[in-house]
């Protein structure tokens, strides 16, 4: 399978599409900026992220409406990551249409490990079979969540 291979999924009026060029970055940089876990992120980190991703746009009648991305290494590893639908769309299923578009991904089913970290849908990916990882000393991490407030810049 090519990394630029494209995909779509069609549900009534709805799309998912791998597409970059579908992407409307500038929406995704105005949910993500106001996200709890992207607050104050910068567009051109925005562009830089999407560039480095496997990203799965949600659209309603060709309006992004929703966006979510794997960081991967095509091979064996993705992390999971700017899950979203906009909020006038919610309870129509479409968080968990998306997540399920995710996991028929052909590149999908080739992982051997994906992570996520989440502190506002543990219930939409406990139904898709991620677990939390509390065991010692297993999964580390280095945290700075208010890198993009901070507006210092590293090193």
């Amino acid at each position: 399978m090519s990394i630029s291979e494209k995909h779509e999924w069609h549900k009534n009026d709805y799309l998912v599409s791998t597409d970059r060029e579908k992407l409307d970055v500038q929406a995704i940089h105005r949910y993500l900026t106001r996200s709890t876990w992207a607050k104050g992120i910068h567009l051109d980190i925005v562009f830089a992220s999407i560039e480095n991703s496997l990203n799965f746009g949600v659209y309603h009648n060709e309006i992004q409406i929703g966006f979510a991305r794997l960081i991967t290494d095509y091979a064996t590893f993705a992390y999971l990551c700017d899950v979203y639908i906009l909020e006038e769309y919610h309870g129509e299923g479409l968080g968990r249409w998306v997540m399920e578009c995710i996991h028929n991904h052909p590149v999908f089913g080739q992982l051997r490990r994906i992570m996520l970290f989440t502190t506002t849908a543990p219930w939409l990916y406990e139904k898709f079979g991620y677990e939390p990882v509390n065991r010692e000393n297993y999964a580390w991490t280095i945290t700075r969540p208010d890198i993009y407030t901070d507006r210092k810049k590293p090193g």
